[in-house]
C-alpha cells in the first residue's frame, strides 16, 4: 500500500486456493467470508462462522503463503471487548489487514438483500475501538459500510467519510453492483478506498487499470477463484457420473502439479535429511 499502483488482491476461500493466488503472482490474498463459510460450512455468508473459526482459518492462510493476507473480520463478533480481542487474535494469526463492517447482528453478504445496519455512531466507535486494540502494530484497518444497498448511496457515503474520519487506514463501500455505482464512490470519496468486484455484475467488465484509473488503492476479487473451483469440481463430477471415468472431462492438475503447489519438496527434504 506504500506504492502508488493498485494493489489487486482475489479471494482465497482456503489455504490451497490462497496458494495458488500466490503462485499465480499477485501481492496480496483475500480471506473472504463468503468463501470461508462456503469451504467450511458448505452455507450461505450469513453470519454463521463464529470469531475462533475465522481468525483459525486466517491463521492457517497466513502459514500458507508468503504474501500479505486481507482478512474479513465481519462485524468484530460482539461489542467493544469482542471488538478489541478480535483485533488481537487476526494480529497473532499474522493477517495485514482487517475489515469490520457496519451491519446489525445477523449479518450477510453485502450483495445480499435483507442487509440491516447499526447506527453510524455505533459504526465511528466500533472502528475506534478496533484502531485503538490495534496499537502501534501493522495490521491496517479498514472500515468497511453495508450502507449502500440497505440506505441508499448518499448513506453510504456519508459512512465513508465519518469512518475516515475515526482513523481508518482505507474506506470500503460494500455491496457496489453497476458502473455507475462504483463511479459515483469514486468521485465522492477522497483517499485510500477499497472495491469489490463480484463477478456477474456490470462492474467485472473494469479492467485493473480502470479501478486504478478511478482512484481505488485496493481491489478485492472475493468470488472469482471459488466461482470457478465449484464449477470445474461440478463440471468433473458429472462428466464422471455420465461416463463412468474421469479420461476426458474438464482440465485437471497433474499429480506432480499439485504436489508442487502444496510444497511436497520442503517436506520430501526435511525427511531425507532428519527421518529414519
Amino acid at each position: 500500500m506504500a506504492g502508488s499502483g493498485l494493489v489487486v488482491a482475489p479471494g482465497a476461500a482456503d489455504s490451497i486456493t490462497a496458494r495458488i493466488v500466490e503462485s499465480a503472482g499477485f501481492p496480496a490474498v483475500y480471506m473472504t467470508g463468503f468463501g470461508a463459510t462456503a469451504s467450511r460450512l458448505g452455507m450461505p455468508d450469513i453470519g454463521l462462522l463464529s470469531q475462533t473459526e475465522m481468525t483459525e482459518h486466517a491463521r492457517n492462510m497466513t502459514r500458507a503463503v508468503s504474501v500479505p493476507v486481507i482478512a474479513d473480520a465481519d462485524t468484530g463478533y460482539g461489542g467493544p471487548s469482542n471488538i478489541h480481542r478480535t483485533v488481537h487474535e487476526f494480529l497473532q494469526a499474522g493477517v495485514a489487514a482487517i475489515h469490520l463492517e457496519d451491519q446489525a447482528t445477523p449479518k450477510r453478504c453485502g450483495q445480499m438483500s435483507g442487509v440491516r445496519l447499526m447506527d453510524a455512531s455505533a459504526g465511528v466507535r466500533r472502528l475506534r475501538c478496533a484502531i485503538e486494540a490495534r496499537g502501534s502494530a501493522g495490521m491496517l484497518i479498514i472500515g468497511r459500510t453495508d450502507a449502500l444497498p440497505a440506505a441508499g448511496m448518499a448513506e453510504a457515503v456519508n459512512r465513508a467519510r465519518l469512518y475516515q474520519d475515526a482513523g481508518v487506514d482505507l474506506v470500503f463501500v460494500d455491496g457496489i453492483k453497476t458502473v455507475q455505482e462504483l463511479e459515483t464512490v469514486a468521485r465522492a470519496v477522497d483517499g485510500p478506498k477499497v472495491v469489490s468486484i463480484v463477478d456477474g455484475n456490470p462492474t467485472a467488465a473494469l479492467t485493473a487499470r480502470d479501478l486504478q484509473d478511478l482512484g481505488f488503492r485496493l481491489a478485492l476479487y472475493p468470488v472469482t477463484a471459488l466461482f470457478t473451483a465449484t464449477c470445474a469440481i461440478a463440471g468433473a463430477l458429472t462428466h464422471l457420473k455420465a461416463t463412468g471415468t474421469p479420461a476426458g472431462g474438464p482440465p485437471q492438475h497433474s499429480y506432480e502439479k499439485f504436489s508442487q503447489l502444496v510444497g511436497v519438496d520442503l517436506h520430501e527434504d526435511l525427511d531425507d535429511r532428519f527421518g529414519s
